[in-house]
């Protein structure tokens, strides 16, 4: 029996250790494609525009997360940036505007905390 169990042990051992790579393999998932991607992670991705709508967006989502961070009333019309916009009167409409798509797609995907 000692005869059999020294020559099966390493048998099995190197077995199991050439598999390892084929499970591996098994275990990863299939490469998604740009579409598939792209929807989950494109809602904090501002949308093509001017430089004021971009910035626009990206503050209407830090301000639906601070809001909610912070237990203030979910509303873009309420939070402070929406009132008083960062950028010179001429361009504040093309700012508040996508300020509401940025926090309402902030709210939607649950953001809840501040990133930098």
């Amino acid at each position: 029996m000692s005869k059999l169990s020294r020559f099966a042990t390493p048998l099995i051992a190197l077995a199991i250790m050439s598999s390892v790579p084929f499970m591996t393999l098994a275990q990863t998932a299939p490469a998604a494609s740009p579409t598939q991607n792209s929807s989950v992670q494109d809602w904090n991705t501002p949308p093509a525009g001017t430089e004021q709508a971009q910035q626009g967006y990206r503050d209407g989502i830090m301000g639906a997360k601070l809001d909610k961070l912070s237990n203030r009333k979910i509303g873009a019309k309420t939070s402070h940036q929406y009132l008083h916009p960062p950028v010179k009167s001429n361009v504040q409409a093309d700012y508040r505007a996508a300020f509401i798509a940025g926090y309402e797609a902030a709210v939607k995907n649950g953001a809840s905390y501040p990133t930098s």
